[in-house]
């Protein structure tokens, strides 16, 4: 089969890594990719958010299944153009992809269909949205309605904060057209984790669980990122509550998105909080793997990628079972230094080689690229994704930080402390 994967990150690096490993691919593209899926996958230098291209492309070579890793051109519409192609896609239409692209559909969604979530209300207004955000009182979560590249989110400790946020996105468009509404809602206590589902339109297939570490330094300090690492299995995910997030929260969205005449075809990605009691309740949907979580999932799926998404495509989920393997895998992010700011591009790095040498190291590329004389550049904000697998989280994390130690790149930086939540459970 030919198959083409849409993104150039770590996620889809790891998505090619996992469906070149299948008997069946037997031409896999990408489109725009980076230095380390150059190394699996034909690369074509096609952006992302380049819908004509991307479906001139496809008209063209006719792939048996195209994957599209991120967010904007699922919002954009591209599963809907190469759809109309008669191709297969692994991913939602625009239509269900308003999941992501509308956090105020979101919300409005969990109203209708009694998801649990936080208590909200969606503005345009800046003196309404204040008046409300006073009003719940205590800390405060603002939200631009749209695509922010996961900067949209402002958490506000007092009502002053959360006026100047809510100013900063509608009066002073702080995120562009992104940003010219809002949500406003109660803060969430409690630890968060990521759950993934994937959907055929009818039903819902739950994966494996992971967490995430979204502040850029160590002890979840400093600003938020895009991801600064990531583990799976995630302590907190037992199979009891696994069931009752699928019960009462996937399984719900799914059911109302075909109801609203949005069936969501792709990977169902739910940003849970878990409550000090136990209950769940959903911080955001996303329309696609997240990016470090995706790395750590492929690292521990055993069961043939490419035949898991064509039978999410061929609404045939119920005939699949996920096998996982029973080690822990990790991923540990390596940014430019400055990450989420200003950061330098075009930095050198060194000896990838020898860190891949580590037992159980996978490396999976981001913003990186070869130069004309064949050294490897840093060319992004979060540049690689060094990963690992061990019997136990304790032991992955010791060969994934291993496998750092003996990269060469003084521009780059990680936390060091990925995983300490789960440790610190055990």
């Amino acid at each position: 089969m030919k198959v083409l994967v849409v993104g150039g990150g770590a996620r889809e690096h790891a998505l090619c890594w996992a469906l070149a490993a299948s008997p069946d691919c037997s031409t896999l593209w990408c489109a725009p990719g980076n230095a380390g899926i150059a190394e699996i996958a034909e690369l074509q230098p096609i952006a992302a958010e380049d819908v004509e291209g991307l479906v001139a492309f496809c008209q063209e070579h006719r792939p048996d299944l195209v994957v599209i890793g991120p967010e904007a051109p699922l919002v954009a519409g591209l599963a809907n153009r190469l759809t109309d192609l008669g191709l297969r896609v692994f991913g939602p239409s625009a239509e269900a992809a308003i999941l992501e692209g509308s956090k105020g559909f979101m919300k409005d969604l969990c109203a209708k269909y009694n998801i649990p979530t936080a208590r909200y209300g969606r503005f345009k207004d800046p003196v309404e949205a204040i008046a409300f955000a006073r009003q719940l009182g205590g800390p405060v979560v603002v939200k631009a309605d749209g695509l922010a590249a996961g900067k949209g989110v402002i958490i506000c400790l007092n009502a002053e904060e959360a006026e100047a946020a809510i100013d900063a996105t509608l009066r002073k468009g702080r995120f562009g057209t992104a940003g010219e509404e809002v949500v406003v809602e109660e803060f969430l206590e409690g630890e968060e984790v990521s759950f993934f589902a994937l959907c055929d339109g009818r039903s819902a297939l739950p994966m494996a669980s992971a967490q995430d570490h979204k502040r850029v330094f160590d002890g979840d300090h400093g600003p938020n990122t895009g991801g600064m690492g990531a583990y799976s299995p995630a302590p907190i995910m037992t199979e009891d509550l696994g069931r009752r997030v699928m019960r009462e929260i996937i399984e719900p969205t799914v059911a109302g998105m075909a109801a609203e005449g949005r069936p969501f075809r792709g990977v169902l990605f739910a940003g849970l909080m878990i409550e000090p009691d136990g209950t769940p309740k959903l911080l955001e949907h996303n329309v696609r793997f997240g990016d470090p979580e995706c790395q750590v999932l492929m690292l521990r799926l055993e069961t043939d990628l490419l035949k898991v998404l064509l039978a999410a495509c061929e609404e045939r989920l119920s005939d699949i079972t996920l096998k996982w393997s029973p080690d822990a895998a990790i991923a540990v992010v390596m940014a430019a230094e400055g990450y989420p700011g200003a950061y330098e591009s075009g930095t050198e790095i060194q000896k990838l080689e020898a860190a891949a040498t580590v037992e159980g190291a996978t490396l999976f590329h981001a913003g990186t690229r070869r130069a004309a004389d064949g050294r490897l550049l840093a060319v992004g904000g979060r540049v690689l994704s060094v990963c690992a697998t061990g019997s136990d989280l304790a032991q992955a994390q010791a060969r994934a930080y291993e496998a750092v130690d003996r990269i060469d790149w003084p521009e780059g930086f990680c936390r060091r402390d990925i995983g300490w939540r789960a440790l610190g459970r055990t």
